[in-house]
């Protein structure tokens, strides 16, 4: 059976989205009402993922979700808002943006971190969100032919990284992180420096 696209139309931009999307980035870049000297919400929300090490991949998802949270709802502070939007935002994503279940379960965690771990408030039940479906889908294996095919294009320092990208089983910011020093010859392996979940593998050579 044929797998269905689904694309989407924005509409465009009006002038009052348009302000109101000016207004909620200054209101996000304070607190209300802020003691002097305090950081800024986003600052804060930066300061506490950095501080537990999540990668820079991730600060940048958090970051976007929880603007795109706080947009959603009309410019309304995260402190006056907890469980009944954020279930109106998972839900939105779901029914109306139709995103995948991965997407909404990182949109679902930037806001628990962002009421755990800066607004200090504990999220309670979300009643009945409704799911994004998971895709069933198989992972697509090139045969060895093919991938001895695309090797043969690269040169250089790109055949090298596609090389141990797929013999060792890398992913990409695996690989552009690695130094010689991390490459042990004599053993065959590769000690994988800021892997997922700031772990450290090694993986075989």
């Amino acid at each position: 059976m044929p797998q269905q696209v689904v694309t989407h139309r924005f509409p465009a931009w009006r002038r009052e989205d348009l302000q109101l999307l000016a207004r909620s980035s200054r209101i996000l870049a304070r607190e209300d009402p802020p003691p002097y000297g305090k950081p800024k919400l986003i600052d804060r929300l930066r300061q506490e993922l950095r501080a537990r090490h999540y990668s820079r991949r991730t600060e940048q998802a958090y970051v976007l979700w929880v603007k795109r949270f706080f947009f959603f709802h009309g410019v309304r502070h995260p402190n006056e808002m907890v469980e009944p939007e954020i279930n109106a935002f998972l839900t939105h994503l779901a029914v109306k943006e139709h995103v995948t279940a991965s997407t909404q379960n990182q949109a679902l965690a930037a806001l628990l971190f962002l009421y755990r771990h800066v607004l200090g408030r504990q999220i309670g039940d979300l009643g009945e969100v409704i799911r994004a479906r998971k895709p069933r889908r198989l992972p697509v294996v090139l045969p060895r032919d093919e991938v001895k095919a695309a090797l043969a294009h690269l040169r250089c320092e790109k055949w090298l990284m596609a090389s141990l990208m797929y013999g060792a089983g890398l992913r990409l910011m695996e690989c552009l992180r690695l130094r010689v020093q991390d490459i042990d010859f004599s053993r065959n392996e590769i000690l994988v420096r800021g892997g997922k979940g700031a772990r450290s593998p090694v993986d075989d050579l």
